[in-house]
């Protein structure tokens, strides 16, 4: 099994290159960063964590490029979002973003997407919050066009664009693998089999009996169970958690680490380094 990391990288935390060679040397697979743009003041949507809001969401560094520092200071670990807030972005110039850093790192990205539960944030970026899910599913087709197609055009209800060209393109093709992340549901798992490639539950709870409704719709988009990763995210490494996830074929997990200076987040990379040791493979 392999295991990453996902930490809130801020501007008071450790810095992303520091952070990726740490947990590259540790043996860890890959390192995982969220994003988000900014936060409004006014603060009338409750955060699915709980109030008061953690220090770092105020706080976040840009994703891409934190990342870039991540992927330019190792040689082996992947990197992605966790996750980006695809509604939020122009999609021609995320396409540009996303292209570039794979580019660069020679195929070793990732793109985890996320719905976004703040909405306004959203709002401030123009979203209609309740068709947020419609608008992220445009505008991933629209960047799939303009990675895998040397003249790539778009029309849709939300993305519209003429032929274009855009390079570079993404090393891994015919894009980097897009993970979908949120609770199980119908909804969810109608998008992931359409778009994605593989499923983030956090914290990985009631994958179990999520996996009926997700192979159902795999097959009704005609796609195999095979087809998609399955991929915990902010875990912690308890052993029977990972034995669990071990006997239902998951072969990744992505465990939490709080954010913090390197003297916080090194002790805690030392110890689960050490209480996954066993299960690496």
């Amino acid at each position: 099994m392999k295991f990453g990391v996902t930490v809130f990288l801020t501007d008071y935390t450790i810095t992303p290159a520091e952070l990726g060679r740490e947990a590259e040397a540790r043996g860890f697979s890959s390192l995982y960063t969220p994003e988000h743009t900014h936060i409004p003041v006014a603060r009338k949507t409750p955060p699915p964590m709980g109030d008061p809001l953690p220090n770092q969401y105020l706080h976040a560094l840009d994703p891409y490029v934190a990342l870039s520092w991540v992927a330019s200071a190792t040689t082996t670990l992947r990197v992605g979002t966790g996750c980006c807030l695809v509604a939020q972005h122009d999609p021609i110039v995320l396409a540009k973003e996303i292209a570039s850093l794979d580019h660069l790192s020679n195929g070793r990205f990732t793109l985890g997407v996320g719905f976004g539960w703040n909405e306004e944030e959203g709002l401030d970026h123009g979203v209609e919050w309740k068709r947020r899910r419609d608008v992220v599913r445009e505008k991933i087709l629209a960047m799939k066009a303009l990675w895998s197609n040397d003249e790539a055009g778009f029309e849709g209800e939300f993305v519209r664009f003429e032929k274009s060209w855009s390079w570079p393109k993404p090393a891994q093709q015919p894009n980097p693998p897009v993970y979908v992340a949120g609770a199980g549901g119908p909804k969810l798992f109608k998008h992931l089999a359409e778009w994605g490639d593989g499923w983030i539950p956090i914290g990985g709870r009631g994958v179990r009996e999520k996996l009926p409704m997700l192979h159902d719709e795999l097959a009704k988009a005609g796609r195999s169970p095979e087809d998609i990763k399955i991929i915990p995210f902010g875990s912690l490494p308890d052993p029977g958690k990972i034995e669990y996830f071990a006997k239902l074929g998951i072969d990744e997990v992505v465990l939490g680490v709080d954010p913090g200076t390197k003297d916080v987040v090194l002790p805690i990379l030392d110890r689960y380094a050490k209480e996954v040791e066993a299960f690496v493979g």
